[in-house]
């Protein structure tokens, strides 16, 4: 997703994994626009990165769906907080390896309303599959009648 946005002219903040950040490579990663993640211990990432949209008015922040790696029933909600505690929009992104395409697709503001929302999500990933289509994952938030 990082190389979609690149071409479409953003210069995004990514997540990795912080062992990524170590040695010369945590130089490279952060000059690239990553944001080291303590995967055993993520509590107030969330948090982080909304402070950091608030204090960026250029903050863009790649986030890939889950099921990338492995395979999983539904997606986090931390993208979902994050938008609407940041106020930032949310454009839908996909690499499909069914059609062997990728790119960005509408921008939407989140509503509050998580079902809707997650609808208009539902629509646009319905026909498209992901670099390892076995992990595909339909974008279901664990409670759809809000966040806690």
């Amino acid at each position: 997703m990082l190389a979609v946005a690149w071409r479409s002219g953003l210069r995004p903040y990514f997540l990795g994994k912080k062992e990524l950040f170590r040695g010369p490579m945590g130089p490279v990663m952060r000059a690239f626009g990553g944001i080291a993640v303590d995967r055993q211990n993520p509590a107030g990432l969330v948090d982080e990165l909304i402070a950091r949209a608030n204090s960026d008015e250029l903050f863009q922040l790649v986030i890939t769906p889950e099921g990338t790696r492995k395979k999983v029933d539904r997606w986090k909600s931390g993208f979902y907080r994050l938008a609407m505690d940041s106020n930032l929009p949310v454009t839908l992104a996909y690499c499909d390896r069914t059609t062997m395409t990728s790119g960005l697709g509408p921008t939407i503001t989140l509503t509050g309303n998580v079902k809707a929302d997650m609808d208009i999500m539902r629509d646009f990933f319905a026909d498209k599959a992901g670099v390892k289509p076995a992990n595909r994952c339909d974008p279901i938030l664990a409670d759809e009648s809000g966040l806690a």
